[in-house]
């Protein structure tokens, strides 16, 4: 039997050079083994059961990465926060000459194949992120993603700003804006519930470039104007933290700061999974919070045009909206303006002066009777997208109001997964 110094693993690594920091992987690992700082995810090898949970829904493919060497040898979470990039993976020469064996290469070889099956056992307590689904509708279009980015061809496209208008009311605490961004006669398609990364200028208090900063798209597959190769971000600023002192992300003030005609770095676009039904009569229940809505918005406006063509038979689209006051809700007043047969909007407010606080689960209840013939109707799409402590409460809403309806909860909660049906993107 080997030493326990000489035993052999495979280590789970994140490649710091793709990560877009989008926090998926953290959200959905099941066994709390992937940690972060104010830089890179990182894999504790201690925790790791190697149960690939984390490995579907990730949209850049960074978690997707290993390294065989000896256990005395492994990447402590230390080394993983001060990478710029992935190490060299060791040679069979590297191996053997720390006293590695190919019989131990041969036995590690065997558990990693059988490693998937293990991510199907485990937690009984209830876990909201094993209802998410990691494969799109059946209906959905392919997309692309990658295209851009550090180890694309092409590092990153360069983007220019052609519109930037606040989507709130002005708040001491906050400050929400729309982003227009046009790509000229370069390719980037897109597609509703994708994202995209954006570059901000300059480095951090290390002299490092900064990270990508993850956004959603706001706008439809044929863009923010048809025809124009453009598509819009919702971005919202924290002018105040909880304290009241001022503070003011990196990415964030910076994208709000941008003018008509300046030129942003963009990579991507990423996501394969947060995709939109494209049959007739599918229907979309979309659940969000603050700019949680940009996806929801993308998806209500193509479905919007093509209710306008005439040519697609929709099926239902329901909302529900959730903000502290209504002065943070972005895009208030165009959804006003929907009408009323096209989507069935439901608010949610949660510190309006006065009143009882409510959150979008809440309003899902009250709506519980229109929700559970969603959730029976296999043409019924579910997306949940915003801070990440809406999530429990949301899935929590759905299987109570599932089994207060008479459904089988586990029928249904394994059918919204297997079938791509519900759809958490929370961070």
């Amino acid at each position: 039997m080997a030493s326990p110094e000489l035993t052999v693993i495979k280590q789970h690594l994140i490649d710091p050079e793709i990560c877009i920091r989008c926090n998926t992987c953290e959200a959905t690992c099941p066994v709390g083994a992937i940690t972060h700082d104010d830089r890179n995810y990182v894999v504790d090898a201690g925790k790791c059961k190697q149960c690939m949970a984390c490995i579907s829904p990730c949209p850049t493919g960074s978690i997707d990465n290993w390294r065989t060497l000896p256990h005395s040898m492994a990447y402590s979470l230390q080394a993983q926060l001060g990478w710029d990039e992935l190490p060299t993976e060791l040679s069979s020469e590297e191996l053997a000459a720390e006293g590695v064996d190919a019989n131990a290469l041969a036995e590690l070889s065997t558990e990693a194949e059988a490693a998937p099956a293990r991510a199907t056992t485990g937690e009984e307590d209830f876990n909201a992120a094993q209802y998410g689904a990691t494969l799109p509708p059946w209906s959905a279009a392919h997309a692309y993603t990658n295209l851009y980015g550090p180890k694309a061809a092409t590092k990153s496209i360069t983007a220019t700003v052609s519109g930037n208008v606040r989507v709130t009311e002005v708040g001491k605490d906050y400050d929400t804006h729309h982003v227009v961004l046009s790509f000229g006669a370069m390719p980037f398609p897109v597609l509703e519930g994708q994202s995209i990364g954006i570059l901000p200028p300059g480095v951090d208090a290390n002299g490092r470039a900064h990270h990508a900063r993850q956004y959603s798209v706001a706008s439809p597959r044929n863009g923010e104007r048809p025809g124009y190769n453009n598509l819009s971000l919702t971005i919202k600023r924290v002018l105040e933290d909880h304290q009241g002192q001022p503070v003011r992300g990196v990415a964030s003030n910076y994208m709000c700061n941008l003018k008509v005609g300046d030129k942003v770095q963009v990579i991507g676009p990423f996501g394969a999974s947060f995709l939109m039904p494209n049959h007739p009569k599918s229907h979309i229940v979309m659940i969000c919070t603050g700019t949680g809505s940009a996806p929801m918005r993308a998806m209500t406006e193509w479905r919007r045009r093509l209710r306008a063509s005439g040519k697609f038979e929709s099926g239902k689209l329901m909302l529900f909206f959730g903000a502290r006051t209504k002065a943070e809700l972005p895009y208030f007043g165009p959804l006003q303006s929907l009408p009323k047969d096209f989507i069935d909007i439901n608010f949610a407010f949660s510190r309006t002066p006065g009143q009882p606080k409510t959150y979008v689960q809440d309003a899902m209840r009250e709506r519980a009777a229109d929700v559970a013939k969603m959730l029976a109707d296999p043409n019924s799409y579910f997306y949940v997208c915003g801070l990440k402590s809406m999530e429990e409460g949301v899935v929590l809403a759905l299987r109570d109001i599932a089994v207060q309806a008479g459904l089988h909860w586990d029928d249904i909660g394994a059918a919204l997964k297997r079938d791509g049906r519900l759809h958490l993107e929370t961070y």
